[in-house]
């Protein structure tokens, strides 16, 4: 008996210490995933492919990391709607594009798209640190412009990008009218567990019931159920129920927690969405929320805006 303990607990640690082993040496890589297998770091398309205006804007972080976005315009002169678009994990934004056109198209708003640290043409390397940094520059370049309405600026995360976004939404108070969210997660303490079962029992978010003894290490735990509380401004849930990557028990939850301390949440559900492809599985009906949600929070709310009849000029 005896030795029968000794051996599961034995087994037990050294899970524990396997595990621990795995988080410090590849966590990054296992939620930064800057390049997708077969391909390059670099831009496969840009905006120009698909006829869209635009500019190159380069940036600097607060900490000195030279970063690059594209700043896709609706019309010349628009002082619409702003969205700053926060990308999923994999990728860059260049894999975005298709999303973008329609987005334009439907919404009639600007686009800014960045590229996190260690993505596309940006250097250094990504983290949850690093990335604050970069989305808070981005925030402020969009801020400091004077073809655009700044009171107008919606910040759009998808999955990781909603970590990012709620974040900053709940920094900057003033500066973002709006937040959307679409296929976040929790925690990247909770995914852990969705995608590593084994380590369920040794790390997870405040929900969590493991021992958690491996959350220390963790450097970057997204911890968007901790945040979403926090955001103040009117929030949109967008949660694809096919999600075959963030459970979409995750967006339940970051709705639940938002809403109890904020009573301008939306929360909706499209039955055939995926990960990756709410946008288009939605078709419609996806668009339509996405515009009604932004003229009843952002437009309506923006003091001294021009309206979208005016953009003709």
């Amino acid at each position: 008996m005896v030795s029968y303990l000794s051996a599961l607990l034995y087994g037990v640690g050294g899970i524990a210490v396997a595990g621990m082993a795995l988080l410090v040496a590849f966590q990054e890589r296992l939620v930064y995933v800057p390049v997708l297998p077969g391909l390059t770091k670099s831009y496969q398309i840009t905006p120009a492919r698909l006829r869209l205006l635009y500019e190159d804007v380069w940036l600097t972080s607060s900490d000195g990391v030279r970063l690059h976005a594209w700043f896709i315009k609706f019309l010349p002169n628009h002082r619409g709607p702003t969205i700053l678009f926060f990308q999923e994990n994999a990728g860059n934004i260049a894999h975005r594009l298709e999303m973008i056109r329609i987005m334009l198209q439907r919404l009639q708003c600007n686009v800014f798209m960045l590229s996190y640290r260690g993505y596309g043409a940006s250097d250094g390397y990504p983290s949850q640190h690093g990335i604050m940094k970069d989305a808070q520059a981005a925030l402020d370049h969009l801020v400091e412009r004077v073809d655009i309405d700044p009171s107008q600026i919606v910040v759009f995360g998808r999955s990781l990008g909603g970590a990012v976004g709620a974040t900053l939404a709940k920094d900057n108070p003033d500066k973002v009218a709006a937040l959307i969210l679409e296929n976040t997660f929790t925690s990247i303490l909770d995914m852990a567990g969705v995608l590593l079962p084994f380590l369920r029992w040794f790390i997870g978010g405040s929900g969590s019931k493991g021992l958690k003894i491996l959350n220390c290490v963790v450097r970057s735990p997204w911890c968007t159920v901790d945040i979403i509380s926090q955001v103040r401004q009117p929030i949109l849930f967008l949660s694809g129920l096919q999600d075959e990557m963030v459970p979409p028990s995750h967006m339940k939850m970051l709705y639940a927690k938002a809403a109890t301390h904020n009573t301008q949440c939306t929360f909706v559900e499209f039955p055939t969405g995926m990960h990756m492809d709410t946008w288009l599985a939605g078709g419609d009906n996806y668009w339509r929320v996405v515009q009604q949600f932004i003229d009843n929070h952002v437009i309506k709310n923006a003091d001294g805006s021009a309206s979208r009849d005016d953009d003709s000029d």
